[in-house]
């Protein structure tokens, strides 16, 4: 059991940090996201972007909570008005749209990367921690495609699930080596 608590401890950047300086990070990692949402390459009914490398990177190095915490962030300022979604959008519409499945994802995928990781920090490890965060997002993300404008299942894995594997396996695999490098960085890591 201890060694289990000394893992959680570590599998977080913000081992001894004070609230102020986990808040900060939690914002970090939200406008991270939103810079990311501005990387695109259009597509529809969704865009490709770069968020979900930060959503990875958020619960992989902040811990399930304060990962699922700043991507919550995320998705209140685009409720509230903040244009931080792709192509500079905003709004509750963006929530109920093409997008609003893989939008929901976001703390969704950062809680579990952060929950699997704290598990076992092994590059293997990571990497299946993140693709099992990937899994959960893109099956909301298809799920709302699904419901509310495909109506045909295979259309909606097609254009919310498949189309987006090699793309965001690129991105795992830059999330996976961001994290390798920071963690090897800061002291006290193996």
């Amino acid at each position: 059991m201890e060694m289990l608590q000394a893992a959680t401890i570590r599998s977080s950047i913000l081992e001894g940090e004070s609230a102020l300086a986990q808040t900060l990070w939690m914002l970090a990692f939200a406008a991270a996201t939103a810079a990311g949402a501005q990387i695109e390459i259009p597509h529809q009914p969704v865009p490709y972007t770069l968020q979900t490398l930060f959503v990875l990177l958020a619960g992989a190095l902040l811990g399930k909570r304060n990962g699922a915490l700043s991507q919550l962030i995320y998705l209140a300022a685009g409720a509230a008005g903040l244009p931080v979604f792709s192509h500079w959008g905003y709004g509750l519409a963006r929530l109920a749209g093409p997008t609003g499945g893989y939008l929901i994802g976001f703390p969704i995928a950062a809680f579990v990367v952060g929950y699997l990781v704290q598990r076992n920090r092994s590059i293997l490890w990571t990497a299946i921690s993140m693709t099992v965060g990937l899994v959960a997002l893109f099956s909301l993300g298809t799920l709302q495609l699904f419901v509310f404008f495909d109506h045909d299942l295979a259309d909606a894995f097609r254009n919310g699930f498949l189309i987006f594997s090699l793309w965001d396996m690129l991105k795992l695999g830059a999330a996976v080596l961001v994290r390798r490098s920071l963690l090897q960085r800061l002291p006290g890591q193996p």
